[in-house]
């Protein structure tokens, strides 16, 4: 039992150490101007008492297998909160969104983290204090909702912080922004005026594919591009790769990460043509493809003013514009599909972001598909910025 209890409140521990992290983080790196952006660092401090309880009185179980449950809400907290501690250092250090939870897809990690964390010392306090003589299902309905109650107060707290502090944020323009210029006063292009990419960018590509209304293959990828040099890896998962993947290109010399192998010399036939952003400016966004662009108005991305634009898209087009598509449809014919190509022109006239969506005849994806569609999301941020392009170690 003794050891037991040692496990148990070293992964308390653990949480403690990361939950601190993350206060530590958004206590002295959260700093978008905000009458209260103090308040929201100390509110981020609550986790770490949650934490700190689960060491002080560790949810001990005399059941092998209930002991191996609770020692997972811990493990699965400590996986949820790696990568989303990662994430927000690149926020912070990107000069990303005054918001620190843009989406539900970024606010649900740290929430089932949190859950998991409370539940966890919920758990521990129960049994302090009902005892071991209490039965098994009144103390694990006591730690649940006691983890709940812990989480509901803290959540609140942080969250009333923060929305109080975005509110008063407003009718402010941002400080700064990875996707360009947040001058209000700065008119973007029009559609069809200048439009460029910009001479250094950190690129992310995200790719979908779906038959019949139900997705069948993702590619997701990232990397930098500076001038000429370019170079993103990723992930794919479609019926023509499975794997990591990956592309560089410095000079006239390419490489290329295939799944299941070691990065290797591209052919020449490959190297044109795989710089993301400015392939698509050079055969899509092109001045005469844009003259019949439909002005869908202003935006403002992460605090970046852009105007939102679209132009129509065929297969071809999109074969051209983005070789990544093979990823995920091979070389299937994509002749007879259509669709359109939606781009933000920033306060620079740079291109910063692009969504895409096709569809067509499923014929060659499967036998019996009817209806084929990629959609794709592809944003050029910190433009400008220095970065390094270097060959594959």
């Amino acid at each position: 039992m003794r050891v037991r209890v040692i496990e148990l409140r070293i992964l308390g521990a653990v949480l403690a150490a990361l939950w601190l992290a993350t206060f530590s983080l958004i206590l002295l790196g959260y700093r978008p101007g905000g009458p209260v952006d103090l308040g929201v660092g100390l509110a981020a401090g609550g986790p770490i008492l949650v934490a700190l309880a689960a060491v002080a009185w560790p949810p001990v179980a005399r059941s092998g297998h209930v002991l191996a449950l609770t020692a997972w809400l811990a493990l699965g907290a400590i996986l949820l909160l790696i990568p989303s501690i990662a994430g927000l250092v690149t926020q912070l250090q990107g000069r990303g969104p005054q918001t620190l939870l843009p989406s539900a897809e970024a606010a649900y990690p740290w929430a089932l983290a949190l859950l998991a964390t409370g539940v966890y010392a919920g758990i521990g306090i129960a049994r302090r204090r009902l005892g071991d003589r209490t039965p098994r299902r009144r103390r694990l309905l006591a730690g649940v909702a006691t983890g709940v109650a812990m989480v509901f107060a803290v959540g609140t707290l942080f969250t009333t912080a923060a929305v109080v502090n975005e509110l008063a944020l407003g009718d402010r323009p941002a400080i700064s922004s990875q996707f360009g210029p947040t001058d209000p006063a700065l008119e973007p292009p029009p559609c069809d005026g200048s439009l460029e990419a910009g001479p250094t960018a950190v690129v992310n590509l995200q790719m979908d594919t779906a038959l019949d209304g139900s997705t069948v293959g993702q590619a997701s990828m990232a990397g930098g591009r500076n001038g000429g040099d370019v170079r993103w890896t990723g992930f794919a998962a479609t019926r023509f790769a499975l794997g990591q993947v990956g592309f560089i290109r410095v000079g006239p010399l390419g490489w290329e990460l295939r799944p299941g192998a070691r990065w290797g010399t591209a052919p020449a036939a490959r190297i044109v043509g795989r710089d993301l952003d400015v392939q698509l400016v050079a055969v899509a966004l092109t001045p005469a493809n844009r003259t019949v662009a439909e002005d869908r108005g202003l935006a403002f991305i992460e605090g970046a003013r852009a105007r939102h634009c679209r132009i129509p898209l065929d297969g071809g087009t999109l074969r051209a514009a983005l070789p990544e598509v093979e990823l995920l449809v091979g070389d299937v014919d994509l002749s007879r599909w259509r669709g359109n190509l939606d781009f933000w022109v920033f306060a620079d006239g740079q291109l910063g972001q692009v969504d895409g969506q096709a569809q067509g005849p499923g014929l060659g994806l499967a036998d019996d598909a009817l209806l084929a569609s990629i959609r794709f999301r592809l944003t050029a941020t910190d433009r400008g910025w220095p970065i390094t392009i270097s060959p594959p170690g």
